[in-house]
């Protein structure tokens, strides 16, 4: 496999976990590497550097940013976000990765698109619903700002240095699986009391 190859896949995934935060803007960073040049797409995906792309990923960009500091729309941002993030992290994905076979491209843009991009979704819809029921909702704009800070560092380090996108998304991962493992003995530990009630 050769190194553009590689680095294409890394390029994928890392945006695909920055969908898990933001559906859009990571789309339109994509949008904005195509249009100058500094990552080149697939044939069949060129039209995400066009400039009708450009402007209309930039207005959704700031449409969903600014959506997720409103109260109660946030969370149900967070119902529909699921599914379109699964969907964009396949499309970046499959954008973006470079000489494979359909039927391998495909694959892995479905498993590692869609699965990362579903996973960092999930994970962070769980953190809103927690900040909201611990917070009464006043906790939720530092929570939105902690994504779509993410989702910005995360799209420039997946654009620019696809290798280090790699190692923070294995970083973002293993965070997702301490905040679950922390979470899940307590589940556990409180079905067991009652138990024995």
């Amino acid at each position: 496999m050769m190194t553009e190859t590689i680095l294409s896949i890394f390029l994928g995934v890392g945006l695909s976990a920055s969908v898990g935060f933001r559906v859009f803007l990571p789309l339109f960073a994509l949008s904005l590497a195509a249009y100058f040049n500094v990552w080149e797409l697939n044939e069949s995906w060129l039209w995400i550097g066009s400039t009708t792309a450009v402007i209309t990923l930039g207005i959704a960009t700031v449409v969903e940013i600014v959506a997720y500091y409103i109260p109660v729309i946030d969370n149900a941002l967070d119902a529909i976000a699921i599914p379109l993030a699964t969907i964009a992290g396949t499309a970046v994905m499959v954008s973006t990765v470079a000489d494979l076979s359909p039927v391998i491209t495909w694959a892995l843009a479905i498993i590692a698109g869609g699965g990362t991009a579903a996973a960092v979704k999930s994970s962070a819809s769980a953190t809103r619903l927690g900040s909201t029921v611990s917070t009464a909702g006043f906790g939720n704009p530092i929570v939105s700002t902690i994504e779509t800070g993410t989702s910005i560092v995360m799209s420039v380090i997946s654009i620019f240095l696809p290798i280090l996108a790699i190692v923070a998304v294995c970083f973002i991962f293993y965070i997702i699986y301490k905040l679950y493992k922390k979470l899940r003995p307590n589940k556990s530990k409180s079905s067991n009391t009652n138990l024995k009630t």
